[in-house]
């Protein structure tokens, strides 16, 4: 079974903490060192790397991690998994959006001469996002979006009322909640401390995408 580079750096930070303080991080240290959103994505890595054979869990010990391959030996025994296979997204960071007041963006879509890509895991997105894109403000703090987080963004035209979108409103692009009223359409921040968008007759309006997670990177 292949490593992704998510799983083989996971194993230097156990290995490390191993070797540093005699006891390997928790599922939830992980999840916070690499910023995922919750501790089911540290669960996968670590059931990814127990069937490659690098490391063992000890039933009924919250910490039972023994390293069976060491990182540097990884390198050469466990193959590192290909960007596009079923365990990795290769995704390219197309700028900024707002989650507070919109900001000018180009339209994310044409991915020439973008040179700023991630390598992340599949299984910190549903659906399968297309592009990242950085994000400023804290209009969405509470669904848990905070400025300087990179969100999996899913390129489509069509979104439901209720669904998290990446929305463009004349030459700004914004992510929101969006609530499709019979003769209106608003894009709603979660924090009290923001008004909501209403989008005006007349105005230049699409949905660029669907949000589908977050990574956080360490700051």
């Amino acid at each position: 079974m292949d490593l992704t580079q998510t799983q083989r750096a996971i194993l230097e930070l156990i290995a490390e903490r191993i070797e540093a303080e005699g006891m390997p991080p928790s599922q939830a240290e992980i999840a916070r060192a690499f910023g995922f959103s919750g501790v089911r994505a540290a669960q996968y890595h670590l059931d990814a790397l127990e069937a490659a054979g690098a490391i063992e869990r000890v039933p009924g010990r919250a910490r039972g991690i023994r390293v069976l391959v060491a990182p540097q030996a990884a390198q050469a025994a466990l193959p590192l998994a290909p960007a596009h296979e079923d365990g990795a997204l290769r995704l390219p960071v197309l700028g900024q959006v707002a989650a507070g007041l919109p900001i000018g963006a180009d339209a994310p879509g044409d991915f020439s001469g973008v040179d700023d890509y991630v390598v992340l895991d599949r299984v910190l997105f549903s659906p399968s996002p297309d592009y990242l894109l950085k994000v400023k403000g804290d209009s969405m703090r509470d669904e848990g979006i905070f400025e300087g987080d990179l969100i999996g963004v899913h390129r489509t035209r069509d979104a439901r009322s209720g669904q998290i979108v990446v929305a463009r409103v004349d030459d700004a692009i914004t992510v929101k909640l969006l609530k499709i009223g019979k003769d209106r359409i608003r894009l709603l921040p979660r924090n009290p401390d923001y008004a909501a968008i209403e989008v005006l007759p007349g105005q230049d309006f699409a949905i660029e995408g669907l949000y589908c997670g977050l990574v956080r990177p360490n700051r």
